[in-house]
């Protein structure tokens, strides 16, 4: 009912603006129209003008636009409009009465209509954005930066989206020629240079970074200069949203500490991964994991002829299940509960699906709890992968990729120490198999269940503090994603034997990544959050090293894959030592700790 009421009155006033704009016309170029013109020409000609004016209008569809967003599109609408309404009638009464009639009434009327019909449009418009400025007064105020095509869509929104609480005061853009110009009525600032003065003067409570056609690193770079701003940081990250046309402030998010790190997106090898995934059925152990379950996102991109999804854990196994046959449901799928403990269980299931490729992702990870339970870190982290391992060979698989750590290198704990004994071990099975097995060796991952950034960002959320265990301690850091896929792209070099680096990036103090969630988070450290020191865990060190002083380092055809030279392990001593571990199972540590020196003499307990 509202709708068609408002379509009247609009059709309504266009035919006035019509009908009045070339009596006006008609009144300039003669001082007494009915006089200058026949009667029944004038009557004709304004017949015909609003007759041709309603259909114009029609044909155009203007009385169904909203006139509150208009744009370019919405006046040359109306200047067509205005155009063909004018020349018809114009034209039809010049050839009907064999009369030449003046062309300023023609300019003058076209001008008119056009004139007649965008000034109430451009006054509703004034009228509801000078209304939306009220009512977003006290609201948040907002600094955009990038003057794009994406900031000014920001814009737009926010300032006509009545339901939108920030205030957007103007833009940072770093193109010399924005520079102290207006765009969509809001002031640009000036480049990076100048956001932190800007925040402090215009009294800035938000900071939306707008630049989503931007590399990884120059996000970092922006980032870190509104950090010791105490506004807000929010990013829109994805530009293929930005492209489709898709509401763009409703993929504003918070900035995250994967912004921050400025790894730009990995170079991939399509045709060597999909040489060896293709095709083929491939087994993932731990699938339900933060690393097992993305390895069986990503796998699934390279089109797999049967994915087995191995776990302990049933709720995770069934969580990545039905993720996985939501989005793929053409995907030939098996979920596999199971424990790599159990040699023959893991026997059937190679005997029923003969899994040509392996990742091994199962394992447990956590420092300080295998310090407290070495025999449960031995059993699953040792034991398992030798079961796992033991059935990739005599099924007659063509891979196997371990999942491994960087703390398996000089390892001062537990974890890393049987992480290390799981490379010794099929680096040893390798010497003597069909099948290529490979370590993959990389950091701490970002937002991997149990890891220091979920905890932190509880602790937040709780009012703090934040625990932080040394004000030196430094590790390496990716997102899952991105080691998941540098291991996929890794098993594509195997030759077997080798033990792949994943570059890192530059270490990480774990200090400044407690300060950088504190601040994105809209507090301020020490003062809002306070973060407390409660010492160095058992088995952990201050920093992780990436590898050995035997390994070395060669480089792959992947800029971001490294290779630690095979080390030369006696298979027959090794399994007469793991022999001997296993017999110490369930023994005090002090003993356990005893067979793993044996074992890895580089370990140093620092419990």
């Amino acid at each position: 009912m509202i709708t068609a009421y408002r379509t009247h009155l609009l059709v309504a006033l266009d035919l006035t603006a019509v009908m009045l704009s070339l009596g006006i016309a008609l009144k300039l170029q003669y001082a007494d129209p009915w006089n200058g013109m026949p009667t029944g020409i004038g009557l004709v000609y304004m017949l015909l003008t609003g007759l041709t004016g309603l259909i114009c209008m029609m044909r155009l569809k203007l009385h169904r636009r909203i006139w509150q967003y208009a744009g370019i599109s919405e006046a040359f609408a109306i200047i067509a409009a205005a155009v063909w309404t004018g020349i018809i009638p114009y034209i039809i009464v010049c050839l009907a009465y064999g009369i030449v009639l003046p062309k300023m009434i023609l300019l003058h009327h076209m001008i008119g209509i056009v004139f007649m019909m965008a000034g109430p449009r451009l006054l509703w418009r004034a009228f509801c954005d000078k209304y939306s400025s009220r009512r977003q007064a006290g609201g948040y105020r907002t600094l955009i930066i990038g003057a794009g095509s994406c900031g000014t869509m920001i814009a737009k929104e926010l300032l006509q989206n009545t339901m939108s609480r920030h205030v957007p005061v103007g833009f940072i853009d770093d193109d010399p020629y924005k520079r102290h110009l207006t765009v969509c009525g809001l002031f640009v600032f000036g480049g990076r240079d100048v956001i932190a003065h800007t925040v402090e003067a215009e009294k800035i409570d938000e900071i939306i970074i707008a630049m989503p056609s931007a590399s990884k690193a120059q996000i970092s770079a922006i980032i870190n200069i509104c950090k010791p701003t105490k506004a807000k940081l929010k990013i829109v990250p994805d530009l293929q949203e930005v492209i489709q046309g898709r509401n763009a402030s409703g993929q504003v998010r918070d900035v995250s500490v994967e912004d921050l790190l400025g790894r730009d997106p990995i170079r991939t090898d399509l045709d060597g991964i999909a040489n060896y995934v293709e095709g083929k059925t491939v087994l993932v152990t731990g699938a339900g994991g933060s690393i097992g379950s993305e390895l069986c996102r990503q796998i699934t991109l390279f089109n797999p002829d049967h994915l087995l999804l191995l776990g302990h854990g049933e709720n995770s196994i069934y969580l990545i299940e039905m993720e996985l046959r939501g989005l793929y449901p053409h995907l030939q799928l098996s979920t596999i509960i199971a424990d790599v403990q159990d040699r023959k269980r893991l026997e059937d299931v190679f005997e029923q699906f003969q899994p040509q490729v392996v990742f091994h992702a199962a394992a447990h990870k956590h420092v300080p709890l295998m310090e407290r339970n070495p025999s449960e870190a031995i059993k699953n982290n040792v034991f398992g992968t030798k079961n796992v391992a033991e059935c990739a060979d005599r099924y007659g698989a063509e891979r196997f990729v371990l999942i491994s750590t960087d703390k398996a290198v000089n390892p001062t704990s537990i974890m890393g120490t049987t992480k290390r004994i799981a490379e010794m071990f099929i680096q040893s099975l390798d010497k003597h198999s069909q099948t290529k097995f490979v370590a993959v060796r990389f950091g701490n991952v970002l937002g991997s269940r149990g890891s220091v950034i979920p905890r932190f960002k509880e602790q937040i959320a709780k009012g703090g503090p934040v625990t932080v265990t040394h004000p030196d301690m430094v590790r390496y850091f990716m997102t899952i994603p991105e080691a998941v896929q540098l291991v996929i792209q890794a098993g594509a070099f195997a030759k077997g034997g080798e033990v792949f680096i994943l570059d890192m990036g530059k270490p990480v103090k774990i200090y400044d990544l407690a300060v950088d969630l504190i601040r994105l988070s809209g507090y301020e450290p020490h003062l809002d959050i306070d973060i407390q020191f409660s010492g160095i865990r058992e088995g952990e060190k201050l920093y992780e090293e990436l590898l050995t002083n035997e390994e070395g380092m060669s480089s792959t055809k992947h800029n971001r894959i490294f290779i630690g030279k095979p080390m030369q392990i006696n298979r027959t001593e090794l399994e007469f030592e793991i022999r001997k571990l296993e017999q110490v199972i369930g023994q005090p540590p002090a003993e356990i700790r005893e067979i793993l020196k044996h074992l890895v003499p580089t370990y140093r307990n620092v419990s």
